[in-house]
């Protein structure tokens, strides 16, 4: 009797079980129906509110902005909605993963999950910002009244010219109190609006929110451990620079021991600093990598250097530019008086080959260089294009930015550049190689500890461990903790300076960015050694001579990678180009390890100070 008892209770189980199951099923198949029926009408509001964000940043006036805030709205009210159904589906226990991972990229809303006054309030402080630092003009160091120069192109061209520590002193002030200061009140409600939609989407502050894109609970102490770890050679190539601009400008200007000041180092942010490459030079006697003067010479022109570009990813056996492209970029800054969003960026409009850029591109070699940088993106975006709306981006955000730079790595070589014929007669002796490292050093080395920064100071904010009342000093004082610098006049809490960097005006997360500055010399040796370009020991196929140019096996590679889109973890990814799985500065370290033997001798030979002593050019009164 108590057998055929169990024997009942254990069909009655298996049959309770098997309608759970066949329940799920259910479930499961409706929601893949929800979710494949909604991507016609995604892409299609991605396409609207695209267009109406590229009216409104190549025309800044009240009705495009209007326009694009109205549509923005009306989209997140519609994904807000479509997250709503999708989260009456027990997703978590579904087992198709792809499923599961599309349903959690559509449910995590942003800032979508603020109700729709509060998101166009968000929207209004952001416009707010971004505008007051794309229309900011400065007052003429020389005519005081002409108050009409803007950062690009002026601001940032004297700044990487001008060996006049006052003019330069003048601009930096000029540009900090217009870009800064007025965006306080809307920072402010940024700021507050920004958690609350953290909060909706079930994270303890924005800055849990922004690391969320990189799928790693411990990707925050990676970039920690990234930092200390270039920590020994940052502090030797600073120490050199601080070395000689204090040969240039005095012990008045410049101290033995102190934070450089950031003004002299040929960047608005001191962000990057190969704009001083020339008079600090290890060997002025030798040779200078620079093709700007052979560009001009040659009558190269914005267009000429974006089919440059366009021709190298082809080499590769990748994507070529479509038609529409030319017809639809602004790659020179228009002449018709209009006020625009100069910053070079990559836009994708969500519809087969309608990719544009957005760059005001002037002929030197930096901007050769950032046309490969952004026509990465842009191979990115063709790539990935076939992938559903959702996995529509990069693995990471730090992948996007770094594969034009990997292509930057290569253009950059001596080797690429005589191969085009912007080099000529050069000859790479042990002299030219330290300057070329150097170089190097100054645009990709230096520029780590400021990203590192510019995200962490925001973490800090955001989390509550930086208050109003200290937004200014606390800024400052990471700035020189990290990176060394200092400002070159007394900033006080009347003052708001990190708004005077596009990113933070614009909401633009900036941990990709030291992410693509790390990852892109794994991405880079792993393309070398494909290309044949790289044999680890041997001094002729070094990391820092490579160049993969007509390599359709390292193409080949980089682009299976990229068609992944975000549809698989960025471990994943990494792992389809490099076989790592984990994010290591060991790849930039080995790519720098001569600039680092170099700088120790010299720094000795030269009692150069090692480190440097806080900075007391904030005040908190």
């Amino acid at each position: 009797m108590l057998w055929h008892f169990l024997v009942l209770v254990l069909a009655a189980i298996i049959a309770v079980a098997g309608a759970a199951n066949q329940e799920l099923e259910e479930s499961e198949l409706a929601a893949l129906k929800y979710v494949n029926d909604l991507e016609r009408e995604i892409l299609a509001r991605n396409y609207e509110a695209t267009e109406a964000s590229w009216a409104y940043e190549s025309n800044l006036i009240e009705e495009n902005l209007k326009q694009r805030n109205e549509i923005q709205t009306r989209n997140a009210n519609y994904f807000k909605e479509v997250a709503r159904e999708l989260r009456k589906f027990d997703y978590k226990s579904f087992k198709d993963a792809d499923l599961k991972r599309k349903i959690e990229k559509m449910t995590d809303l942003g800032y979508a999950a603020l109700s729709e006054e509060k998101f166009s309030q968000l929207l209004d402080a952001i416009s707010g910002m971004s505008e007051n630092y794309a229309m900011a003009k400065v007052c003429d160091y020389k005519i005081r009244e002409k108050c009409d120069l803007s950062l690009e192109p002026e601001l940032t061209e004297i700044l990487a010219t001008s060996r006049d520590p006052e003019e330069l002193k003048h601009y930096w002030i000029e540009w900090y109190n217009a870009a800064g200061a007025p965006t306080r009140e809307d920072f402010q409600k940024y700021v507050s609006l920004n958690k609350e939609a953290a909060e909706l989407n079930n994270f303890t502050s924005g800055a849990e929110a922004w690391l969320h894109a990189y799928e790693d609970e411990s990707f925050e102490e990676q970039v920690d451990a990234a930092i200390e770890e270039i920590r020994p050679l940052y502090e030797q190539i600073h120490a050199y620079v601080r070395h000689r601009l204090r040969e240039r400008y005095g012990e008045d200007v410049v101290s033995e021991k102190g934070p450089i000041p950031m003004h002299l180092l040929g960047n608005m942010w001191a962000q990057t600093w190969d704009n001083v490459a020339d008079i600090t030079t290890p060997f002025p006697d030798s040779r200078q990598l620079d093709v700007t003067e052979e560009m001009v010479r040659q009558g190269y022109n914005p267009i000429q250097m974006f089919e440059m570009g366009d021709e190298f990813f082809v080499s590769l056996n990748m994507t070529k530019l479509p038609e529409s492209f030319w017809q639809k970029s602004i790659l020179e800054k228009p002449t018709d008086g209009r006020e625009l969003v100069c910053h070079a960026s990559a836009w994708d409009f969500y519809r087969t080959d309608d990719v544009r850029i957005k760059q005001c591109s002037r002929v030197n070699m930096e901007d050769f260089f950032t046309v490969h940088h952004e026509l990465g993106h842009i191979q990115y975006f063709l790539q990935y294009q076939h992938q559903p709306s959702m996995y529509r981006e990069g693995a990471n955000p730090g992948f996007h930015e770094a594969v034009g730079d990997v292509l930057s790595l290569s253009v950059s070589t001596p080797k690429h550049l005589q191969t085009i014929g912007l080099l000529k007669d050069f000859t790479l002796d042990e002299d030219a190689k330290v300057n070329q490292f150097y170089r190097s050093g100054l645009s990709k080395l230096v520029f780590l500890p400021f990203a590192y920064t510019i995200d962490k100071y925001r973490w800090g904010i955001f989390r509550g461990e930086i208050q109003p009342h200290e937004y200014n000093c606390k800024f400052w004082e990471m700035r020189t903790k990290f990176s060394g610098i200092e400002p070159p006049v007394v900033r006080t809490e009347k003052d708001f300076d990190a708004p005077a960097k596009y990113h933070v005006s614009s909401d633009v997360e900036y941990l990709r960015y030291l992410v693509s500055y790390i990852v892109q010399f794994q991405f880079h040796r792993s393309a070398c050694e494909l290309a044949g370009e790289y044999v680890k020991g041997d001094p002729e196929k070094t990391l820092n001579n490579c160049d993969i140019y007509q390599s359709v096996n390292a193409g080949n590679a980089i682009k299976e990678m990229l068609a992944m889109g975000s549809s698989k973890p960025w471990p994943d990814a990494m792992e389809v180009l490099t076989g790592q799985r984990k994010m290591s500065a060991n790849a930039l370290l080995e790519y720098f390890q001569p600039l680092y033997d170099w700088l120790v001798v010299e720094n000795k030979r030269i009692g150069a100070y090692i480190g440097w002593k806080s900075s007391d050019k904030c005040k908190p009164e």
